[in-house]
């Protein structure tokens, strides 16, 4: 599926302000609340590589560019706060995916709730291909911030672009930070439109050459420019 486009504060190469916008749209749309889930975006300062990332504790209301806590692959962290609990995995994810440049956690009611009954989210929609292949994996239970949590979550990450945590909620990176939150809202979209249809019955599962046929599509679909 085609790339979005990224937002222009993204685009005009400040990264701290695209990424405070992403954290007050998701509190917005209610798919986090006050300081849950913690948002990150690769950058480079000063000529190092590394990621802004969200500080821990601090909700969407008021959070401004400088309160982002910046962690350099050097090891360095440089912020007024201290990152994100979760910083462990956002880190895991980039060092097992130099494509990845965005990670964004929420703690989404549906999503959430499918993450509780410990299921990944099957082939139950052609959609589900958004998170890189026929499913979206339920990874372990593990302690936040933990160093097993980051394992698991990296091992999911090898093969999508999406995972629900066992008891937690829900992460999903992307290419941009417009891609892993599309990524975000459409999951937890597909985690509702599951959940109902289980309420009514067992859904209907699409089978391995089904997704692969959407897979295929996704790679070309709406990149071309009409003629």
């Amino acid at each position: 599926m085609s790339d979005p486009m990224m937002g222009a504060a993204e685009m005009a190469g400040d990264p701290r302000a695209a990424l405070v916008a992403a954290v007050q749209r998701l509190d917005a749309l209610g798919l986090n609340r006050g300081s849950t889930g913690n948002l990150s975006l690769r950058a480079v300062r000063a000529g190092a590589d590394g990621c802004w990332i969200t500080p821990s504790g601090l909700g969407a209301a008021g959070l401004g560019v400088e309160d982002l806590v910046w962690l350099g692959d050097d090891g360095q962290v440089d912020g007024r706060w201290q990152p994100s609990s979760e910083a462990p995995f956002h880190r895991a994810i980039y060092a097992a995916r130099a494509d990845l440049h965005a990670v964004v956690h929420v703690h989404a009611v549906h999503a959430t709730a499918l993450a509780c009954l410990r299921r990944p989210l099957p082939a139950f929609h052609y959609m589900v291909a958004v998170a890189g292949g026929d499913d979206v994996p339920c990874v372990p239970y593990h302690l936040f911030g933990s160093a097993a949590l980051s394992q698991a979550v990296a091992t999911a990450f090898a093969t999508r672009d999406a995972a629900l945590l066992a008891n937690h909620g829900l992460v999903a990176g992307g290419r941009t930070l417009a891609h892993a939150l599309r990524v975000t809202l459409e999951v937890e979209a597909l985690c509702e439109a599951y959940l109902k249809a289980r309420a009514a019955g067992a859904p209907v599962l699409l089978d391995a050459q089904q997704m692969a046929e959407v897979a295929e599509r996704f790679r070309g679909y709406g990149q071309a420019a009409r003629r």
